[in-house]
């Protein structure tokens, strides 16, 4: 059983005074043999017996080279127990004896720094940044069996793995506790530095990276908001729009009161097709269009009414007046009709707004708007037939608003949706046309002023046929002078004012030049039949007359003609 043993000190070593141990291993009996020390003598040892001197051994740590080199009295030589052999006591061996061969020393002299001789490790590694002195335990702290003694460095276990960096030494750290060396593995002051260096650059790629990524996204989010205004789906702001009705008198509220009595027709038949527009005249299925529209369902052809809610129905021509362009149609078994209401043309003033309803090359319920340019605008459409008996004579309302091929017949209404007339022509680059061709709007379009178209429709569908009011006198149409010129016969060799006539009792003759209708100058025979169909018949008429240089006013009472 061993005797008991110094506090903080392990088996086979004791301390020295300096408080490192030197390796003397203890005696079997407990006892040890330690140097004498300069003062007082070390706590917690027993003496042992003096051993013969010897010379110190050169230190391997720096530290202790230097305070030995600083000692002003050299410490005794230490004495090493000699190995034991058999059951004979341990001998005291010189630790000259038991220490390898001296290495040749070199011939200059002493390092100040106290450098290890050739070949052997030096304090050549960098001090560390951070100086960290191991902690060892309290003088007289109890330590487990195998425990190093106060301040006894430990030699690193060597690793298995591939060579460490300097040799077999591995790094050297000064700051550590003394002997102990620094595996490359656990973090020498160089790798510790390499490891510092690539952990900043490390950080600074992650910077970099973190930068470029944030640079893209905030490009691509400033994209966003400049192009759509935002990330993400796109929901567009909307206002709401207006509620209820729309202002009676607006192009929005008249369309709505008249487009319900507005209708398209399709007519076929033997001379072809044709396109157009009409409008309810009353609740029994009357219709009123252009002749010139239906003018083909006459020879038997067949006409088609589409109304404004896409219903359609058969109609049959009642009656029309090339004259006055104006025909009645009429569908049956259809309720539900909506008569338009007829205005007072009479009244219209320029400038008026009009909105005009049709279906211009087959769109329906086309509306478009626009003012009365003119009034008692003389026109002509017509004479394809060259007898001059499809010749319509209009003294008719101008307007802007678009009108085009497939309007014919149908309503121009003013601002309190009446209907103030049937649109019929337009002025084409070859003049006035009834629209049966392809040509377009140029923003001269004409329409019969309802007054007239009233009277008309109300004998086609009384009287099947229209009359023509009359002064009974036939004008020669190839005079070039101004006004309307009574000629010299009628067609057939008879006289050129009729016998008993109106012009006859008025002591109109022929060659009379008529230059006046009621104070307005007319400046040719076609506006002069335009002055007088503009009136019923029985209606009275101011004329001018020029007989011979002379000019001189009658009155006359119109009368009244059968075309057929």
């Amino acid at each position: 059983m061993d005797k008991a043993k110094p506090t903080g000190t392990p088996d086979g070593a004791v301390p020295d005074a300096t408080g490192d141990s030197h390796g003397i291993p203890a005696e079997p009996d407990g006892s040890t043999t330690a140097p004498e020390a300069t003062g007082a003598p070390a706590v917690g040892l027993t003496k042992a017996d003096p051993a013969e001197p010897v010379e110190p051994a050169a230190p391997t740590v720096p530290g202790q080279a230097e305070e030995a080199a600083a000692s002003p009295a050299a410490e005794p030589p230490a004495t090493v127990p000699a190995p034991r052999t058999g059951g004979a006591p341990d001998a005291v061996v010189p630790a000259q004896q038991q220490a390898p061969a001296e290495r040749p020393r070199p011939l200059h002299a002493p390092d100040p720094y106290s450098t290890p001789p050739y070949g052997e490790p030096g304090p050549w590694a960098p001090a560390p940044p951070v100086q960290r002195p191991v902690p060892t335990p309290a003088h007289g702290t109890y330590l487990p069996p195998g425990t190093p003694a106060h301040g006894t460095p430990v030699p690193p276990v060597p690793e298995a793995g591939p060579p460490r960096q300097g040799g077999e030494w591995g790094w050297y750290d000064p700051w550590a506790a003394p002997g102990a060396l620094v595996a490359e593995s656990g973090g020498g002051p160089g790798e510790r530095r390499r490891e510092r260096r690539a952990g900043r650059g490390r950080l600074v790629g992650a910077a970099l990276v973190l930068a470029l990524v944030a640079g893209s996204v905030g490009g691509y989010v400033g994209m966003r908001l400049e192009r759509h205004g935002g990330l993400g789906t796109v929901e567009l702001e909307q206002t709401s729009g207006q509620t209820g009705e729309r202002a009676p008198d607006s192009v929005a509220g008249i369309a709505a009161r008249t487009l319900p009595g507005v209708v398209t027709l399709h007519v076929s038949g033997g001379d072809g097709g044709a396109l157009g527009t009409g409008f309810v005249l009353d609740g029994r299925g009357h219709i009123l269009t252009n002749h010139h529209v239906v003018e083909s369902a006459s020879d038997g052809g067949s006409i088609r009414v589409t109304f404004n809610g896409g219903e359609t129905a058969r109609a049959r021509l009642v009656g029309g007046d090339p004259g006055y362009d104006l025909a009645v149609v009429k569908v049956s078994g259809v309720s539900g009709l909506t008569p338009l209401p007829l205005g007072d043309s009479d009244e219209v003033r320029v400038g008026d707004p009009v909105v005009a309803i049709g279906a211009p090359f087959d769109l329906a319920n086309t509306v478009t708007s626009g003012i009365i340019s003119a009034k008692e605008r003389p026109i002509t459409a017509g004479g394809e037939k060259g007898d001059g008996s499809d010749i319509s004579y209009v003294d008719a309302l101008q307007t802007d608003a678009p009108i085009n091929p497939g309007n014919s017949g149908g309503p121009l209404v003013d601002e309190r949706a009446r209907v103030i007339g049937i649109n019929s022509a337009i002025h084409a680059a070859g003049g006035v046309d009834r629209q049966d061709d392809s040509a377009g709007s140029v923003g001269l379009g004409f329409a019969i002023p309802v007054n007239q178209a009233k009277r008309v429709a109300e004998e086609l569908i009384n009287h099947g046929r229209a009359t023509h009011p009359v002064i009974g006198v036939t004008l020669d149409m190839g005079y070039e002078g101004e006004g309307a010129k009574v000629g010299g016969e009628a067609a057939g060799g008879g006289p050129a004012v009729t016998p008993g006539g109106p012009a006859d009792r008025t002591d109109i003759a022929a060659g009379d030049v008529i230059t006046e209708v009621d104070g307005v100058p007319v400046a040719s025979g076609e506006e002069l039949i335009i002055k007088i169909r503009s009136h019923r018949p029985g209606d009275r008429l101011d004329l001018t007359v020029e007989r011979d240089g002379e000019s001189r006013r009658v009155t006359l009472e119109l009368g009244s003609s059968d075309p057929s």
